[in-house]
């Protein structure tokens, strides 16, 4: 089976959040979101996309977006904007990008094509990642992603992205600081835990596991 070896890096993360992950190359993005979520131990609670400004395209589960991108596309298919029927210049800056669903495009039409692409899951603390392609794999065993090296714990959900993360280490590292107990129960209660490389590729193995590559 055609595989992709990829190193996922949080971007800006100190120091450096990262995993490298062996993924099958017939998937769609959001196999390959599902993939990234599970090896950094994000709890997919949140919108997230995929960020192509060279074709301005974005591949996103935000539906919101999709609709109404796909409304004022069939809606002024074939016409011209004007200052008239788009006075403010809305919706030429709405179709300026088109907006895909994760489950209809597969990733081998761009990263064969791009070797680098980023990733952003929670818009509100917009975490940033760079997928970056470092290897393709012609004889790869197994139907579901693997992850073979990584480091660093994830930050918990909805710590308020880096800045927010680099004060919750602050206090989780700071055993006299005033509100240390009442944090390290928040970051329990958020799973926040140590990277367990074992217990990650579990949870590919049995959620993501392919009979036929769809």
């Amino acid at each position: 089976m055609r595989a992709y070896q990829i190193k996922v890096e949080l971007i800006g993360s100190k120091p450096l959040i990262w995993r490298r992950v062996i993924i099958p190359a017939d998937v769609t993005f959001k196999r390959l979101h599902d993939t990234i979520q599970f090896s950094m131990d994000w709890w997919d609670s949140h919108l997230y996309g995929f960020e192509f400004p060279q074709e301005k395209l974005r591949i996103t589960n935000d539906e919101e977006a999709y609709e109404q991108f796909k409304f004022y596309q069939e809606k002024y298919k074939g016409k011209a904007l004007t200052k008239r029927n788009d006075p403010y210049g809305f919706i030429a800056r709405t179709l300026e990008t088109a907006i895909r669903q994760p489950q209809t495009v597969k990733i081998d039409q761009y990263l064969d094509k791009y070797s680098t692409i980023t990733y952003v899951y929670d818009f509100g603390d917009d975490w940033q990642h760079k997928i970056e392609l470092e290897q393709i794999i012609d004889d790869y065993a197994f139907g579901y992603p693997t992850i073979i090296e990584g480091e660093g714990a994830c930050p918990p959900e909805d710590v308020g992205g880096l800045p927010g993360y680099e004060e919750f280490l602050r206090v989780w590292n700071d055993p006299k600081h005033p509100e240390h107990e009442e944090l390290r129960q928040w970051g329990e209660s958020q799973h926040y835990r140590p990277f367990d490389i074992a217990l990650r590729n579990n949870f590919l193995k049995t959620w993501l596991k392919i009979k036929k590559v769809k």
